[in-house]
């Protein structure tokens, strides 16, 4: 299952409570307070891993605390610090406060760190009070308490190339070619629903990510079919793969959805379609001849065009090829 969106319930942990106490010892009749301090709570910290692709455990684990903070104890000594809840989350996740709106973090690197909630600090022991009018304070502070929040978390996925398009026009079999993920396929439009991540590797261990998008249709920057849910999650890619289905299986013509790719990407986010990019013109096992490809070319001189048959792994070498030398130009 693929969850990118969950709403969590985080709660810090309570400070200890400091100590109220007297020195006892033989020979030193009022010794005087030594209430120690009480130690303060665990945080809840999300932090960012390549090891998690889905907030899916977060559905179904939606609250998370710290522990509580230890109360001080006698002769001085300090409550033991409660823990701090660590929440691993995938690289790419936004978070937002669920009442504002407000976006507080986002988590773009492995390893990045959010303090969730912050924990309640420690109360202070009776040591603390000791005046010279009063020398047996019989006071110490509570511990504070931990921070309460309701957060929503999205997930955008982080990938170096994402392939555009429109449904069926071929973006899971060639991600299934040129990579190790295996979405499903299927002779029919919105096979995937979900997004894919696969690595693409060279024999000299080079390797990039690419993502196999949900496929697009006209009207998806104003959330329609998948609209947004698509949208989220190309705009982080580093470089775009449009592919066409240059044999009008559907009955569509390429050119136009060319035109109308780049249109829904600027529509959604200015300048989303300005990233660097090439056209994988798909299908060319079915193609007669080549007047599409030309036309294709002609139309858009700015763009690299690759014919391809995402069935045939040998056709994409060349686009391979070029992904590594733009991702290794970019770097």
């Amino acid at each position: 299952m693929f969850i990118d969106r969950v709403t969590i319930k985080v709660q810090g942990g309570k400070g200890g409570n400091g100590c109220v106490s007297f020195r006892r010892e033989k020979f030193v009749p009022k010794g005087g307070p030594d209430g120690g301090d009480g130690g303060k709570g665990g945080a809840v910290i999300l932090k960012a891993t390549n090891h998690e692709q889905s907030l899916v455990a977060l559905k179904y684990m939606p609250h998370y605390e710290g522990q509580n903070g230890e109360g001080g104890k006698g002769k001085g000594r300090h409550g033991r610090c409660g823990e701090d809840k660590i929440v691993k989350v995938p690289v790419g996740t936004v978070v937002y406060d669920d009442e504002t709106k407000e976006m507080l973090a986002d988590l773009k690197e492995d390893g990045q760190e959010f303090v969730a909630a912050h924990s309640g600090k420690g109360g202070a022991g009776n040591i603390h009070f000791k005046t010279s009018t009063n020398r047996a304070p019989r006071i110490a502070k509570p511990g504070g308490e931990g921070e309460c929040k309701v957060l929503y978390l999205e997930l955008k996925i982080i990938a170096d190339v994402g392939l555009v398009g429109y449904p069926n026009a071929g973006k899971s079999t060639l991600i299934t070619a040129v990579s190790d993920a295996h979405p499903k396929t299927a002779p029919y439009p919105f096979t995937t629903l979900n997004p894919n991540v696969g690595v693409v590797q060279f024999k000299d261990f080079f390797r990039f990510t690419m993502a196999d998008i949900p496929g697009l249709i006209d009207g998806a920057h104003k959330n329609i079919g998948l609209g947004h849910d698509f949208l989220k999650h190309i705009e982080r890619c580093r470089i775009f793969v449009y592919v066409l289905d240059t044999a009008g299986v559907d009955e569509r013509n390429p050119i136009d959805d060319m035109k109308s790719l780049i249109n829904e990407l600027e529509m959604y986010k200015e300048g989303l379609s300005h990233k660097p990019a090439v056209i994988a013109a798909n299908k060319i096992d079915l193609l007669e001849s080549d007047e599409i490809i030309d036309e294709i070319k002609k139309e858009f001189p700015n763009y690299s065009v690759f014919p391809i048959s995402a069935k045939e792994n040998s056709t994409a070498v060349e686009l391979v090829q070029e992904l590594r030398t733009m991702l290794e130009s970019i770097e």
